[in-house]
């Protein structure tokens, strides 16, 4: 049987990804540092670093492309295996982010380029902020009841990652969607006092959003332990946001999914007693 090779197989879109395709009745590849299986899935060892590309790709015919959460060099890291994949015929399902197809400039549009050109199909995802976050990167404000963040007033359609995991399942198992790419967002933009105000009212304790200098937001960053270009590649994330070029609604997951895509409110309430804890 024909594989689905999943990078970033542990991590947030990922693992629920794994999930999908298992579901569905896909053979899945889940390639992880550890090598270990996933959800299901025959691990494959994989080091972004150092990848094994015979390895990696024996037996796939399609793959799903992201770059892991700690790495900022998307250029460098994903575009050897865009080539090596191009090379054995396999279709590539990448990840990259909302908006960055604003400036062929931007690294991240040139790995989208580079797949356009690979000469296999293709579909490209570009998912805006994951409401996932409240529970990831901005879990500690969300326990401590405000979170601060250098956004301003600046508004997100934010989206489930179950939204985005179902987008790429259905990408990777039809060709439907072959040679288009998508902007994954929420039902609604919401800035992050309104997020925080939906936080409040599911979780039933009060969260506020307080919007603190790109400096002091690198110097929490670096505080607790991320390293310091990752931080700083983080804290330019949010200048899209407070310039109001995140806040963009669309109805690409119900093309790709049949469904809605789902609102703070929905990932709130499924992910409550991990807010809670």
């Amino acid at each position: 049987m024909s594989r689905i090779l999943v990078i970033g197989a542990t991590g947030t879109v990922g693992r629920p990804l794994i999930k999908e395709l298992i579901a569905r009745g896909e053979a899945v590849k889940a390639a992880s540092r550890s090598g270990k299986p996933v959800e299901g899935a025959e691990g494959v060892p994989f080091d972004l670093l150092k990848p094994d590309f015979d390895t990696l790709f024996k037996g796939v015919d399609r793959m799903f492309l992201m770059l892991p959460a700690g790495y900022t060099d998307s250029k460098g890291l994903l575009l050897p295996i865009v080539n090596a994949a191009a090379e054995r015929k396999v279709k590539i399902v990448l990840q990259t982010a909302y908006g960055v197809n604003a400036d062929d400039a931007i690294p991240y549009r040139q790995v989208e380029l580079a797949v356009e050109k690979a000469g296999v199909p293709f579909v490209i995802l570009r998912p805006n902020w994951f409401a996932d976050n409240f529970q990831g990167f901005w879990k500690g404000g969300v326990t401590h009841g405000q979170i601060s963040l250098p956004a301003a007033n600046g508004k997100s359609s934010f989206i489930d990652v179950r939204d985005i995991a179902a987008s790429a399942a259905a990408a990777l198992t039809s060709s439907e969607f072959d040679g288009r790419a998508f902007d994954l967002t929420g039902p609604a933009a919401l800035s992050y006092a309104e997020a925080a105000e939906t936080l409040s009212r599911v979780l039933g304790r009060t969260i506020t959003y307080q919007h603190i200098e790109t400096d002091a937001f690198v110097a929490m960053l670096t505080g607790a332990g991320v390293q310091d270009d990752y931080a700083q590649f983080v804290a330019s994330l949010f200048h899209p946001v407070r310039e109001g070029w995140s806040a963009g609604v669309t109805h690409h997951v119900k093309e790709l999914t049949g469904r809605e895509a789902r609102s703070i409110r929905d990932y709130a309430e499924h992910n409550k007693q991990t807010l809670l804890a």
